[in-house]
């Protein structure tokens, strides 16, 4: 942050070669020289008067700026965020954030930082819902704008935060709250079987081997890209001896810029075991395109690939409710075919740990409790198992207990659905 001791001076400048004079400064914060042409010609002292003065007012500008007052403008705070604070964050968050400055200046179009105001906060919200931005898209574009503010707050460059508008609750009873779905067992092997007519006879081994990838290891596309057998810059598979395969992902992958060591599915780990140690070089994935150059496919072509693919199934994924328009199946539906398999399995910790989240609260949000039918069978199941064949399902009462109208009935004691005679068993019953 600049200090008040550390002003801004604007100088003119007749630089050989350009006919009008210049103005040149050091920018104490980012320590970068910066120049502006004016429309002033070189020569006489009327014209250098002139320039003199433009560079007056262009020092005030800048200085007036520098110490947050209400001058600064929104083009240089972006400059200076996107400079300072968004050089340190991950790529797809430096992505995010100019996905949002840019959307946030094509509806508010901000000229100064203080622009940025309740009422142009309600209006930006009000846009992206006429244009059909879910909640969580809408949560997500406040979150990284209101992140951004805060950094303007603490450098001095804006005297206080805005408030921020509510936003509707997002519905997730009933449905998913995500375009998608998981798909079957049977779905997969229709898919398999559609693979060559995709991309012919020659790729058809690789593009199988892929997807069975997908399905038994739950990473991402642009994971499942950047996986590699002997690259410890990329996500790597570990398989060191007395211990458990692992995957290993580097810092600057994580949102977290740690180095972290995943646990492996067991049926990922059966399935990279099947490539002999010779050949175990490389992208452990090589997805190459037709023609004489035989180039390593972009992330963007792999993803169209799956979603033919699917589509040729006739696995269909969503279907919009009102205009109809269908979505056939694409990568990450393999990835939320995996963690729904997994999710019966374990537990949400260890779910989280498969899944690679950086919360629980993901893992919670779209794999645990989602879907009541499925997991009511597991659960019932698991009655099932667990109850003794021909046991009364019954609730045990006491001697001399006399019931009344409204007490249960001999055959309700016997059939009503998870009531266990805990004295038969000789436990004690988690309800008591």
């Amino acid at each position: 942050m600049t200090h008040s001791d550390e002003k801004v001076h604007v100088f003119v400048r007749s630089v050989r070669g350009r006919p009008n004079y210049m103005l040149r400064w050091r920018d104490p914060i980012t320590g970068r020289r910066r120049s502006q042409t004016t429309s002033i010609p070189r020569g006489g002292k009327r014209n250098r008067a002139e320039a003199e003065r433009l560079a007056a007012e262009k020092q005030a500008e800048l200085n007036s700026g520098m110490i947050g007052s209400s001058k600064m403008r929104w083009d240089r705070f972006r400059e200076l965020f996107e400079a300072q604070k968004g050089s340190g964050s991950a790529a797809g968050t430096q992505d995010k954030n100019k996905t949002v400055f840019n959307r946030l200046e094509a509806v508010v179009n901000p000229g100064y930082l203080r622009d940025i105001t309740e009422a142009r906060l309600s209006h930006f919200v009000m846009v992206l819902r006429h244009d059909r931005l879910s909640e969580e898209t809408i949560k997500s574009y406040l979150g990284q704008l209101k992140a951004a503010l805060n950094w303007a707050v603490e450098q001095k460059l804006l005297a206080r935060l805005p408030t921020f508008p509510k936003l509707q609750r997002v519905k997730k009873g009933g449905s998913r709250p995500m375009k998608g779905r998981p798909i079957t067992t049977e779905e997969f092997e229709r898919m398999l079987e559609a693979v060559e007519g995709i991309v012919g006879p020659a790729d058809a081994g690789d593009w199988i081997w892929y997807l069975r990838g997908l399905w038994a290891s739950g990473l991402r596309l642009s994971e499942s890209l950047d996986l590699r057998w002997d690259d410890d810059g990329r996500i790597q598979p570990r398989f060191a001896e007395g211990r458990l395969p692992v995957l290993v992902i580097p810092g600057e992958l994580e949102k977290g810029f740690r180095d972290r060591e995943h646990p492996m599915a067991p049926e990922f780990a059966r399935l990279l075991e099947e490539v002999p140690k010779e050949r175990r070089k490389g992208f452990v994935f090589r997805l190459y395109g037709r023609g004489h150059s035989r180039t390593r496919l972009l992330p963007r072509a792999v993803s169209e690939i799956v979603s033919n693919i699917g589509r040729a199934a006739g696995v269909k994924v969503y279907t919009h409710p009102i205009t109809g328009e269908v979505k056939y199946l694409s990568a990450h539906d393999l990835r939320r075919t995996f963690g729904d398999r997994w999710a019966a399995r374990v537990m949400p910790p260890q779910l989280m740990e498969l899944m690679r989240h950086q919360n629980i609260e993901t893992t919670l949000r779209y794999y645990v409790g989602v879907n009541a039918q499925e997991n009511a069978q597991r659960i019932w199941a698991a009655y099932e198992r667990h109850t003794p064949t021909g046991a009364e399902e019954a609730i045990a009462v006491p001697k001399g207990n006399k019931r009344g109208n409204n007490g249960p009935s001999d055959q309700q004691k016997t059939t009503r659905p998870g009531v266990i005679r805990t004295h038969d068993q000789g436990i004690m019953s988690p309800l008591l």
